[in-house]
């Protein structure tokens, strides 16, 4: 029997498909293992209900606000349509739609007046992307539709408007011909193919950002350029600064220099005072040996004196003493 300080057996990982509350013989969890796993398998069948009642609490939510929503889109549109280009103004400054334009696609859409997404009742079930067209060379179409819904099997599935092509007109097939005569064709994906294909709706990113990004707010890619071109004046002004900035720099480092000129200017005066020190003393020295010389003069003299006064009184005393 094994102790409790003994290496405990490695457990087998649990897989998701299993069913905890069968007790497959397979298994050899212990016993306390066992139940631990069943209660976390309860736990995880409430949160899993309380996920899907909150889904179903969102899902009456998103339709409540959907129907108060419709008539801003609506009014939006109406004034969307006194600005010329909105649309494929706002699809060029786009960077993932963008990406899929070309020149002649980006032509067609000079025509498309008003975008709309529709959002079917049940939300999860799927939507639909609406693009509203003037007359234009391109096609007879006045609307083009592309749908996206859950097909027969559950999954997502995508059908759309077929596109009544004026002669000689259909962009699809000047794609094509343009990848056909390449060296290297490649899948070449433009807002058309993109319209025409379904092959997997489920990762239909362009539809995605369509309905999550551009819908919501389309204005923001309207004003991209006019934000740029702020942006660029005020970089101007940040250059100009910057430019300031660089000449006080260079005055600083003529500060600096004046500075050092300074700096040198005062080592030269302390060396100059130091040689004038130094001069001083030289000459205070020499001015004390002078003093000190003509003291010695001084002393000299009055010795002389004094010696000449005392050979004097001799003098003087023996004179007196021969007269005597």
């Amino acid at each position: 029997m094994a102790t409790d300080s003994a290496t405990p057996k490695k457990q087998r990982k649990l897989d998701s498909s299993d069913n905890v509350g069968e007790g497959d013989e397979s298994r050899d969890y212990d016993t306390e293992t066992q139940k631990a796993l069943e209660e976390i398998d309860a736990c995880q069948n409430e949160i899993d209900a309380l996920n899907e009642k909150a889904s179903e609490e969102i899902l009456k939510v998103e339709q409540k606000y959907n129907k108060l929503r419709r008539p801003y889109f609506e009014k939006r549109n109406e004034l969307i349509r006194k600005i010329p280009n909105f649309w494929v103004t706002a699809f060029v400054n786009h960077p993932q739609i963008s990406a899929i334009l070309d020149e002649e696609e980006e032509e067609c859409l000079h025509y498309l007046t008003k975008v709309e997404v529709e959002e079917f009742e049940d939300i999860k079930s799927g939507y639909r992307i609406k693009f509203y067209f003037d007359e234009n060379p391109f096609f007879d179409n006045d609307v083009l539709c592309k749908e996206f819904h859950l097909g027969q099997s559950g999954d997502p599935a995508s059908k759309s408007t077929p596109i009544k092509w004026k002669e000689n007109m259909d962009l699809t097939k000047r794609q094509q011909l343009a990848k056909n005569s390449r060296k290297r064709p490649h899948q070449a994906r433009t807002f058309f193919f993109w319209f025409t294909d379904h092959g997997d709706a489920s990762a239909d990113d362009i539809a995605e950002v369509i309905k999550d990004d551009m819908w919501p707010n389309p204005l923001q890619y309207f004003l991209v350029s006019d934000i740029e071109v702020d942006e660029n004046g005020l970089g101007e002004d940040d250059s100009e600064e910057d430019e300031e900035v660089d000449d006080s720099v260079v005055v600083v480092e003529e500060d600096e220099g004046d500075e050092d000129e300074d700096l040198e200017g005062e080592e030269i005066d302390e060396d100059v005072e130091e040689e004038e020190v130094y001069e001083g003393e030289e000459a205070d020295e020499g001015e004390g040996e002078d003093e000190e010389a003509e003291g010695e003069d001084l002393e000299a003299e009055a010795e002389a004196g004094e010696e000449a006064d005392l050979e004097a009184v001799e003098e003087k005393e023996g004179g007196v003493g021969g007269d005597d």
